[in-house]
């Protein structure tokens, strides 16, 4: 037969081909190849990269990175450990970032398995200084302005956000918290840098600033996108940032000018309209105590 041959004794043997393909089944299961690949598929999906071979070799390498640098924070309890740990953390800080990278924050569900990705990672960081009952404060806080700085923040924007939201260092961070924060500066970023089109926008002369008036209408329109959303923090801004359409803004500039007028008067410049329109953000988030 071509599947079986029978020795002297009678005994049926497996075709060889049948050995190894259940040999190359098994191989595979036992390393759980199977779970890896849908993995790194559910995530490539989910992050929709323009460059799916660049993708799945990064996450690759992430995977192998945090299998060989093995358990965080362990290790013989030499004088050493303090600096492996710092070292290791800033591994686990730029793997989570990375991940958190993966989806933008409107992409609810993808963003919150991402976060739940990111603090996982985070609560294994530093075992021997470790907090019972989530991830410390101090790293916490340096993921937060990590998120700010490549979301294309700078220190003085980011500034008044992270005092209101930072942990202080010995503090123990619960992953809903955790989750508020990392939603908040993702949609800060995204809030200032629809700020720094709108005022592009009624800058008609970029040599100039622009018009007082038609920064404090804009700046009003920001104000009631704010006010009228609704539900937490981080919800309540991605709802705002919805809201502040090019029809808004044409209303509000109309409500100032009448169709063609051009008017000279105070100015405004950039920075001081980034400034205002941060402060009005600012002010609803919840300081954390």
């Amino acid at each position: 037969m071509a599947e079986k041959r029978r020795s002297g004794g009678g005994t049926v043997v497996p075709d060889s081909k049948s050995v190894k393909a259940e040999s190359d089944k098994e191989f595979l299961s036992q390393a759980g190849v199977g779970v890896l690949l849908r993995d790194a598929l559910l995530k490539l999906v989910e992050a929709r990269s323009e460059d799916p071979i660049g993708f799945l070799a990064e996450h690759f390498s992430n995977l192998a990175s945090e299998s060989e640098s093995g358990p965080v924070g362990g290790g013989g309890g030499d004088g050493g450990e303090p600096q492996e740990n710092t070292v290791e953390e800033q591994q686990q800080l730029s793997r989570a970032l990375w991940h958190l990278s993966l989806a933008h924050h409107s992409q609810r569900s993808a963003f919150n398995n991402n976060i739940r990705v990111a603090y996982d990672l985070l609560n294994q960081c530093g075992s021997l200084r470790r907090v019972p009952g989530g991830v410390q404060g101090r790293i916490y806080t340096e993921m937060l302005q990590c998120l700010c700085s490549e979301g294309g923040l700078s220190g003085t924007t980011a500034a008044p956000l992270l005092r209101r939201i930072r942990c202080h260092d010995y503090e123990a961070v619960p992953f809903e918290l955790f989750r508020q924060g990392v939603q908040t500066c993702a949609a800060f970023a995204d809030y200032i840098r629809k700020s720094q089109c709108l005022y592009a926008a009624v800058a008609s002369r970029p040599e100039r600033p622009a018009e007082r008036s038609l920064c404090r209408a804009v700046l009003a329109t920001l104000e009631e996108a704010l006010d009228t959303s609704h539900g937490a923090d981080s919800a309540r801004f991605l709802e705002a940032s919805a809201k502040i359409s090019p029809a808004k803004l044409a209303q509000a500039m109309a409500d100032v000018h009448g169709a063609g007028e051009q008017q000279e008067g105070p100015t405004m410049d950039a920075r001081e309209f980034e400034d205002a329109a941060a402060a009005l953000f600012i002010a609803r988030v919840r300081v954390v105590i």
